[in-house]
Parts: structure tokens; C-alpha cells; sequence
């Protein structure tokens, strides 16, 4: 969903100094925060999938959310998180490497992408791409593999 809103308890004040008074609703554009220099760095527009990807030794693979639950808000933040969020998490990289092992992914030449707004987010004219077989070779818990296509 690219809105939420919050009912204002009591009041409050917010990081620019604008006054809330307790009883308003503050609506915010999830769509835009994802995309706020402030928040993502000046790439906040690049397609940049690591960015989500942890560092440091023997961590350079593995999805590592933000830390501050509101920098990523789809799933909410705070007390109203959605409870679903670590089953979505666990279900996207499941399928999210599964995929990746044994296909390489392409945008299709000449597909336009572009997000039709709604209230769910989804591509205007879905997202075309096609998928060319790996071919794996190495080793796994000491055994050699190799999967062809």
C-alpha cells in the first residue's frame, strides 16, 4: 500500500517543528520514503539490490533489513508491525534463491517498466523478463556438483 496515516494521541511535534495536535491524522506517502535522499543517501533513485545484501566477513550474501523499523515501513513499524513480516521475509528469500540458483533473470529487451499507482503497488504492464539456465559446478558439503541445464 504506497499511503499510511496515523491518529495523533497526544500532541506532538514533528522533526521540522510542525505542531500535531492530538486527535489529527498525519497521512504519509510510504512510496515517497522509500525514495527520500535523506533517508536512502543520494542513490535513494538507483537500482541498487545490495544495498538490502549484509557486509563484512563471510556476510556479503545474505539479506540484511534495515535495523530502524521505520526506515522500511511496508510492513508498519513499531507495536503495529505486521505479524506476517518475518513469513514474507523468509518466503521471498526461499523463493528469491531458489530462483537465482538455477536461472539467470533479464528484463526483457524492450519492456517498459513502470509502476501503476494504486491502492497496491503493481507494474503497469507486469514485469517481462526471461530466464536463461545456470550451469552449477563446485562443491557441497564436500561432495562436487554440477547442474546442468
Amino acid at each position: 500500500v504506497p499511503e499510511d496515516f496515523k491518529y495523533v494521541v497526544n500532541d506532538d511535534v514533528l522533526p521540522d517543528g510542525t505542531p500535531v495536535p492530538a486527535g489529527s491524522t498525519v497521512t504519509y506517502s510510504i512510496y515517497s520514503v522509500g525514495r527520500m535522499k535523506t533517508v536512502w543517501g543520494e542513490d535513494c533513485m538507483e537500482f541498487r539490490p545490495e544495498r538490502w545484501l549484509a557486509s563484512g566477513s563471510g556476510q556479503e550474501y545474505r539479506f540484511d533489513p534495515p535495523k530502524d523499523g521505520y526506515k522500511f515501513v511496508s510492513f508498519n513499524a513499531g507495536p503495529r508491525t505486521c505479524l506476517g513480516k518475518d513469513l514474507a521475509y523468509l518466503q521471498m528469500k526461499s523463493v528469491a534463491s531458489a530462483v537465482l540458483l538455477r536461472f539467470k533473470l533479464g528484463l526483457v529487451p524492450g519492456h517498459r517498466v513502470e509502476q501503476k499507482m494504486s491502492l497496491t503497488l503493481f507494474m503497469k504492464n507486469g514485469l517481462r523478463v526471461f530466464l536463461s539456465p545456470r550451469e552449477l559446478k563446485g562443491v557441497a558439503n564436500g561432495h562436487r556438483v554440477s547442474m546442468g541445464a
